[in-house]
């Protein structure tokens, strides 16, 4: 490889790097400050949920189409566009002057989720085949290193600058990041004639959106009301018809001929389960940390406390990964899955009963990410062994993609149950996050038995503790892994 070749290699990982790092901040920053935004914009706890929950959605229905995209018409090209929408979201969040601007820039941020597809395909189609699974491994560090620091940083963010400042940080990044992809990244050469999905997805956003909208509006429109029923009767035709559509269009969405294979299956079940239950802790727990204590519950947590106390679960699963292989050699991953949605399980229920003392839950936010770790990290092992080769990166993506839908559903029911019941100060009762988090916890039991159906192996054929380690840790990151690289 020539020296120009390899500076060249070198500038275009630095962008990629950029751009990975600042999505995946994207995500993070916001989750602890959800309580300050809902006191900035003079809202509500229900309203306030859909700035996460929009952005889930958005990724969820963004990213697989965005990258086969990228696939037709250039990487290089739709990278640019991603990145620039995310620095557009990002602006117009910055800016919002009402509660549904908000929402809509985290809509447009959530298109940002194309970057990990595309990022790791630039790197497969121009790389050295030496120097490909490194880089891929890095990036994915990155984006799961991101993910933890945003938790961590937002706090000191937000009392240094102010939590505009969450969104003009990464603006001005992923700005300088787009720039520089037009400028330095060379045009990948590769192209796959291919048709979109994008009937599928036209009819998966109709049915989510009406589904997370009725269950999101139940306590204020009235669960019997006219409106409510008309979204759930939307989502469930429309759903039908989705379903319908992806198993008839030569390029589906979510493969319907690929999910008839048990080990694809009982793992999309599985991760749809496990991201139900996480994306929602994950929004809800800062909420209840940063409550006044004189409703009776809460801690009066600052937001960089919240952050702290997150933060176990995002390092307990990327150290777990490691010790995943020998685990799946020994126990199975039938085994190490089970144990994993059952550990999450019981740290959600610890979460509902025991939260006196923050002690207690930072013991159950370490609990919960040991368990998520092992779910995650040796889901992605599964996936690989139960399709061919060739078809191992629209499964894993698949995967990816259901999880985070199912992270969207699970914040909404969240949203539903906690606010089902208010003080006269409008602060939610503190049954309700009792309910809520139990309701989660029931949520991996689920997790647990579709896990008994997972084919067994006891082998992990991925390429080492450090991607089972990333792995573990991606679960965290709304679009997560597009696609693993599988050793020769």
């Amino acid at each position: 490889m020539t020296s120009s070749l390899r500076g060249r290699q070198s500038i275009t990982f630095a962008v990629l790097a950029v751009s990975v790092s600042s999505f995946s901040l994207l995500q993070s920053l916001i989750v602890p400050v959800l309580a300050r935004i809902q006191i900035e914009f003079h809202t509500d706890q229900t309203t306030v949920t859909w700035v996460l929950t929009a952005y889930l959605l958005s990724a969820s229905i963004c990213t697989p189409l965005l990258g086969r995209v990228g696939d037709v018409v250039g990487k290089k090209r739709m990278l640019v566009v991603t990145l620039t929408a995310l620095a557009v979201g990002s602006l117009a969040a910055a800016l919002a002057p009402t509660i549904g601007w908000l929402i809509a820039a985290r809509v447009i941020q959530g298109a940002g989720g194309g970057v990990l597809p595309l990022a790791f395909g630039i790197i497969r189609d121009e790389f050295d085949p030496k120097r490909v699974t490194t880089a891929l491994s890095v990036i994915a560090s990155l984006t799961a290193v991101g993910f933890g620091a945003g938790i961590v940083i937002a706090g000191p963010i937000v009392d240094g600058l102010g939590y505009h400042w969450l969104f003009w940080l990464p603006m001005i990044a992923t700005a300088v990041a787009a720039a520089a992809a037009l400028l330095f990244i060379p045009e990948s050469p590769v192209r796959t004639a291919s048709r979109l999905p994008v009937v599928p997805a036209v009819l998966l956003a109709v049915w989510l959106v009406a589904l997370l909208l009725g269950l999101s509006e139940g306590n204020s429109w009235g669960w019997s009301s006219g409106r409510i029923l008309g979204l759930f009767a939307v989502a469930v035709v429309v759903m039908v018809a989705w379903v319908r559509v992806e198993m008839r269009v030569p390029v589906p969405m979510i493969d319907m001929q690929m999910m008839r294979r048990r080990g694809v299956w009982t793992t999309n079940v599985v991760a749809a389960f496990v991201g139900f239950g996480m994306f929602a802790a994950f929004g809800f727990l800062p909420q209840f940390l940063q409550t006044p204590s004189a409703a009776g519950y809460g801690f009066d947590a600052t937001i960089s406390e919240s952050g702290r106390l997150l933060l176990p679960s995002a390092v307990a699963s990327f150290a777990v990964g490691f010790f995943t292989a020998r685990l799946i050699h020994v126990f199975g991953a039938r085994l190490v899955i089970v144990t994993g949605a059952f550990l999450s399980g019981l740290a959600f229920l610890s979460m509902g009963l025991f939260h006196d003392a923050t002690w207690q839950l930072y013991a159950a936010t370490t609990l919960q990410g040991i368990g998520s770790g092992l779910v995650f990290s040796s889901l992605a092992g599964v996936v690989i062994a139960s399709v061919p080769r060739e078809q191992t990166g629209v499964a894993s993506g698949m995967n990816a993609n259901i999880r985070t839908i199912g992270g969207s559903i699970g914040s909404a029911v969240m949203a539903g149950i906690v606010t089902a019941h208010l003080e006269p100060s409008g602060i939610p009762v503190e049954r309700g996050y009792t309910v809520g988090f139990a309701m989660l916890g029931v949520a991996m039991v689920f997790a647990a038995v579709a896990a008994a159906m997972i084919p067994d192996t006891h082998e992990q054929p991925t390429s080492g503790p450090l991607e089972d380690a990333e792995n573990a840790e991606l679960g965290f990151v709304a679009t997560g892994r597009t696609g693993s690289p599988v050793p020769d």
